[in-house]
């Protein structure tokens, strides 16, 4: 078996400069994805923060590749709240208020939970459209996975010490105890983030300095977050300096765009 890829952290001196190098990395992949004829763009989004940082900076990002471009790429997501998509919890639905309402990329290019059905079968069905979208592929490879960090070190719907984090066979899973509310979710599995092309944790402020120290250099007891190591993909960190200001392992600093 391999042994991971190196992680490299990029270091940002505020937010907006890290959501404006963000959104350029998310052309920029798509612009490599789509050279070959044919090829669709593959991205997984996750919420939180990051729904606002992608509102602001990817619709003028992504506006010189025109619409042609963005009518190849598909998006997903790494895990839903199962709330209805008008409800203030919902990731597709903030996505579709904030983002997708200024881009040119239609209904039919998102894949999104079906939020009307219980829990599991949520997860069954969400499970079943990314196959088709990725032509039946036994596990979904995505171009681009954006993953967010929690105060406790999980990421999407994977948390410490969860049951979840063991799962091997399913590529979505569904969680009725989310130790966050809301507790009924739907998440992609270890696998599923394992197996993407490039990975890229974002993260700011000073409430998850002590986390992401503890992410990213303590190796004896890992959290969710520290699990996501991508078996041939890239494993990229965008941090801002208030989030790296306790590490220790060599970064980059991006003092300007």
């Amino acid at each position: 078996m391999a042994a991971p890829a190196p992680h490299l952290i990029s270091v940002f001196s505020s937010p907006q400069e890290l959501a404006a190098s963000l959104a350029q990395l998310v052309v920029q992949q798509a612009a490599s994805c789509l050279a070959d004829a044919g090829a669709r763009f593959m991205l997984g989004l996750s919420g939180g923060s990051l729904v606002s940082m992608l509102a602001r900076e990817l619709p003028a990002a992504a506006a010189p590749a025109g619409p042609a471009s963005l009518a190849r790429w598909t998006l997903g997501f790494c895990d839903e709240r199962l709330v209805p998509f008008e409800h203030a919890e919902s990731t597709y639905g903030l996505y579709r208020t904030h983002l997708l309402s200024k881009l040119p990329i239609f209904d039919s290019q998102v894949i999104t939970i079906n939020p009307e059905l219980p829990v599991e079968e949520a997860a069954e069905d969400y499970a079943k459209k990314l196959r088709q979208a990725f032509q039946g592929d036994s596990i979904p490879v995505f171009d681009l996975l954006i993953l967010g960090v929690g105060p406790d070190g999980h990421t999407c719907s994977l948390f410490p010490d969860h049951p979840l984090l063991q799962e091997r066979e399913k590529i979505v899973a569904p969680i009725s105890d989310s130790p966050k509310p809301p507790p009924q979710r739907v998440t992609l599995t270890l696998p599923v983030l394992n197996a993407a092309r490039t990975v890229i944790f974002v993260a700011t402020g000073e409430g998850k300095a002590a986390i992401l120290k503890r992410i990213l250099e303590d190796k004896e007891n890992p959290l969710p977050a520290a699990l996501v190591q991508p078996s041939t993909g890239k494993l990229r960190w965008f941090l801002d300096e208030a989030a790296a200001r306790l590490l220790t392992v060599p970064f980059e600093k991006h003092s300007t765009l």
